[in-house]
């Protein structure tokens, strides 16, 4: 099934040159039939087909799509508007940063699926780092996961300068325990998305992080 065609890109190319509310405004029926609509059905097929593997994935789109509107409240960039659509598919949806699941980014650069935990308060992060210390072997094997190096190839995030003492000895070895965020991401390219078969191509970067997905989760709740 095709999705998106090429008016998708052609939006936020426009968007990006005129990233303004009164152009906006004025293309919003537009972005309304070549995005939002069409999104809105991707992340509710994609939802379906996740939760057909994860019963714990039981979202609407509503409660997976980020808005279009940019926070621009503390940034000083003031476009008001984001030139790609997004959305978080996962047990607690957009509302829930921490818990693995998938994050989907389309625009006019890239297409981008997202895995992992970015948002992890101080006591996640301890609890992280010790399950991967307790399970050493099991995430190791988990990263170096052939498909999942394949699609993602590492974890990402920034890392601490200092951390516990009782995590520096295992560090040496495994220098992830630094990190702050374990995230990953795979990128196609943004014509991806007028690909018929786009929903079994994301669904093929879901099935490759399974393994560091099962981890974490356990990691959070160990």
């Amino acid at each position: 099934m095709t999705y998106f065609n090429e008016n998708f890109i052609q939006f936020f190319k426009d968007l990006a040159a005129n990233n303004e509310r009164e152009w906006f405004h004025a293309n919003k029926k537009r972005y309304e039939k070549e995005v939002k609509i069409p999104f809105e059905k991707f992340v509710e097929d994609l939802i379906k087909a996740i939760h057909a593997d994860d019963k714990t994935v039981d979202i609407s789109p509503k409660e997976a799509i980020f808005r279009i509107h940019r926070d621009v409240r503390f940034s000083k960039d003031k476009t008001p508007y984001k030139v790609q659509v997004s959305a978080i598919i996962s047990s607690g949806g957009k509302k829930d940063k921490t818990t693995p699941g998938v994050y989907i980014q389309m625009g006019p650069e890239h297409l981008r699926v997202y895995g992992g935990i970015y948002g992890a308060d101080k006591d996640q992060l301890y609890d992280i780092r010790s399950y991967i210390v307790n399970n050493m072997t099991a995430f190791n094997k988990a990263i170096k996961d052939k498909e999942f190096v394949k699609k993602y190839k590492n974890i990402l995030g920034e890392k601490n300068k200092i951390i516990p003492k009782e995590f520096k000895e295992a560090a040496e070895k495994q220098d992830l325990l630094f990190n702050k965020q374990f995230y990953y991401f795979g990128e196609m390219s943004p014509e991806s998305v007028m690909d018929n078969d786009l929903l079994d191509k994301v669904m093929a970067y879901y099935h490759a992080s399974k393994p560091v997905k099962k981890f974490l989760t356990k990691a959070l709740v160990s």
